[in-house]
């Protein structure tokens, strides 16, 4: 890794974080997958040598639960939906150059070999934990077949990770209060021996390796809290029997999926190499140290990940790396989420908009590609609505990119039989320029949005430039000076073609056949945008058509008939069994208080007065609210449930002399009330003012 601008002389690998194996994608899924394709492709228009690649993460708890409610093996179960992945994704225009899975052979013995040298290089040790142990199963409980408190929040967690409160990720035996999600009772600890990579030792490393990281801001940030605290050593085996085996050739334990899943990038890049030769990419290259140079000498690694997952890849993987002499990450780019219609995405509601449903929609994949990768930076919430999509493709995509085009290209066929014989002009050229820089700088500066919007802004100033000249009044009165505009404009379609493909890629290609081009548009590099285009092309298409309002209507209607249709399906349901419906609900509490004690609780109406995401935190929001005598600061796990933007004005209800505590380095004074796991707040019927007290 050098930190020069992108071109480098290294070989870059681009890769994306693993789509884990055990559901449908929907379109919040494939904000990282695109943007990762739109970058890669945007290395290669500017002649860095790349690799783009990912893989299905087949491995952990939750697929082996899933499998056996299914009836079928894991390794089943996780192949079927590795197949689908790999057909979705190109239907997208997500073109790896390799995607393969963690269970392959190829990931399973590198993995291997990665964790033998952790070992010889005195990073592993053993030591013996407390595990959640289900007597009545004769079971232990790795990760997600338990479920608890979490030990620093206070909120329910999964063996894991704290996913309903504070996103720490969390170590087998910290969980509180145990329950096994097999047999549905309590959970008790028994003591296993497991193994532990000594992640404490590599605290100076990863305080360096974040103050060189470049990427997307809340990748160098956040993972400072635990850089630069109490650094933990990680727990790297689990008590399961899916997964790639410890190499010991003893022990009964498995590997943590968190330890071959980011391999699969190293696997993956090495399938490639296979495949097309080292002469062409050399994974060795891109991704072994070599004696004597500066970590991180070598290759260019580039994750495109979701915030969820900053840990693991900024201080466990770049551990694991320097512990086992492999190239150090360059850089993190973390998507924020996508919300629906303000909303966080609900699998269990049918509250999505599928993978598949939008292409049966008939709607073309590059709308859907430019809407992800435009619609806000790359590391910021983006809300997704029909209303929205319609509106940026009828604006920006139909209204600026499609009608440059189209009209340029067609006066100029019609009036010259394709591109008119006259010289490029200063002004032009000088903004052709300037947006091949815009272009440049936004690939360095890990902005997917600024390398599409370098596209439009120049098809914006084409329009400007084709109305301001009014070619079809020049024709007759100056035909050099008509021939000269419309030279201009066939260039700069061609470099709109160029600068537009890592986005638009199908599009873009269709564009470049338009201009009588040679090749494809996916293989030039940003320099043939000045290129003179082709003398002679034929009608161009039209590349982008209007969606209409009523389709728009048609399709939140359908959505909200899908919402409502699982809704009804899970009541009936409930209704059908009673007592499933009690088991489902939390059991009500034996212990009663007594009236004194309810009465020293200070619950009041407040109003909430700014609402803003917590730095770091996937779920945290943090909420100033008007409680009558004075204005609290209250942290609340609502950020993916609720539109933070719509919450100011709203009453809720506030428990006011509850103890301080402190989530993600954020304040939170009282807590705001809300039910089930959808987090509906709690509000009043009437008109009660802030500081009335709830009786």
């Amino acid at each position: 890794m050098s930190h020069e601008s992108f071109p480098t002389e290294n070989p870059a690998v681009v890769t994306c974080g693993l789509p884990y194996a055990n559901g449908d994608l929907h379109i919040g899924h494939l904000r990282t997958y695109v943007g990762g394709d739109v970058y890669a492709r945007a290395l290669r228009k500017l002649g860095q040598r790349t690799a783009f690649v990912s893989g299905s993460d087949m491995h952990g708890t939750p697929v082996a639960i899933n499998a056996d409610q299914e009836g079928v093996t894991p390794e089943e179960f996780a192949l079927d939906w590795h197949e689908t992945y790999e057909r979705t994704f190109p239907r997208f225009n997500v073109e790896f150059d390799n995607y393969g899975h963690t269970h392959d052979e190829t990931n399973a013995e590198l993995t291997r070999s990665i964790v033998r040298t952790l070992v010889e290089n005195g990073h592993v040790y053993e030591k013996e934990i407390q595990v959640a142990y289900d007597p009545e199963n004769d079971q232990y409980l790795p990760d997600r077949y338990v479920e608890g408190t979490c030990p620093y929040c206070g909120e329910t967690a999964r063996g894991d990770e704290c996913d309903e409160g504070c996103g720490r990720h969390l170590e087998p035996g910290e969980i509180e209060d145990p329950v096994s999600i097999v047999t549905g009772d309590p959970a008790e600890y028994r003591t296993r021996t497991h193994k532990f990579f000594r992640v404490s030792e590599f605290q100076e490393y990863l305080s360096a390796f974040i103050d060189r990281l470049e990427g997307t801001s809340n990748a160098r940030n956040q993972p400072r809290e635990w850089i630069e605290g109490e650094l933990r050593d990680w727990c790297i085996t689990r008590d399961m029997d899916w997964g790639i085996d410890y190499p010991d050739g003893e022990s009964d334990l498995v590997l943590y999926v968190w330890v071959d899943a980011p391999i699969e990038y190293i696997s993956s890049t090495k399938q490639y190499s296979e495949r097309v030769g080292t002469d062409a990419f050399d994974w060795e290259e891109a991704w072994r140290e070599q004696p004597g140079t500066p970590p991180g000498a070598n290759g260019e690694i580039v994750h495109v990940i979701g915030r969820d997952i900053i840990q693991h890849h900024t201080v466990f993987w770049p551990a694991m790396l320097e512990g086992a002499g492999y190239t150090e990450p360059r850089a993190v780019m973390a998507s924020g989420f996508i919300t629906l219609n303000g909303k966080g995405f609900s699998t269990s509601r049918n509250r999505a908009v599928w993978a598949d449903e939008y292409l049966d929609e008939g709607f073309h994949p590059d709308l859907l590609r430019y809407y992800l990768a435009t619609n806000g930076g790359f590391q910021q919430d983006v809300d997704f609505s029909w209303d929205r999509f319609r509106e940026r493709t009828n604006n920006e995509l139909v209204g600026t990119v499609g009608n440059f085009l189209y009209r340029s290209m067609l006066f100029a066929q019609r009036n010259y039989g394709g591109t008119p014989d006259a010289d490029l002009s200063a002004e032009v050229r000088d903004r052709i320029e300037d947006a091949m820089e815009a272009f440049t700088d936004a690939v360095n500066d890990y902005s997917v949005r600024e390398a599409g919007n370098a596209a439009v802004r120049l098809a914006q100033f084409g329009n400007e430039y084709i109305q301001r000249n009014e070619p079809w009044k020049l024709t007759d009165d100056d035909p050099e000076a008509a021939a000269q505009v419309i030279r201009d404009c066939v260039q700069i379609a061609k470099a709109v073609a160029i600068l537009f493909e890592p986005v638009a890629p199908d599009k873009c290609e269709r564009l470049w056949a338009d201009l009588n081009e040679d090749g494809s548009v996916h293989d030039v590099t940003l320099d043939a945008a000045l290129e003179a285009p082709a003398a002679d092309f034929g009608e161009p298409t039209e590349l982008f058509e209007t969606i209409p309002e009523e389709r728009v209507g048609e399709l939140n209607e359908k959505l909200q008939e899908r919402i409502a249709e699982t809704e009804a399906a899970s009541e009936s349901e409930a209704a059908g069994d009673t007592a499933e419906v009690v088991d489902e609900l939390e059991p009500l509490a034996d212990e009663r208080v007594s009236f004194d004690e309810f009465e020293e609780l200070d619950i009041r109406v407040g109003e909430i007065l700014d609402a803003e995401g917590v730095e770091g935190a996937d779920k945290l929001a943090k909420l100033t609210v008007d409680v009558g005598l004075e204005e609290r600061q209250i942290v609340a796990g609502i950020k993916q449930l609720h539109d933070l933007d719509s919450l100011p004005g709203k009453r809720v209800v506030v428990l006011v002399n509850l103890e301080t505590a402190e989530l993600f380095g954020v304040e939170s004074d009282g807590m705001v009330l809300a039910a089930g796991e959808e987090a509906d707040l709690l509000t009043t019927h009437g008109d009660a003012r802030p500081g009335e007290k709830i009786r």
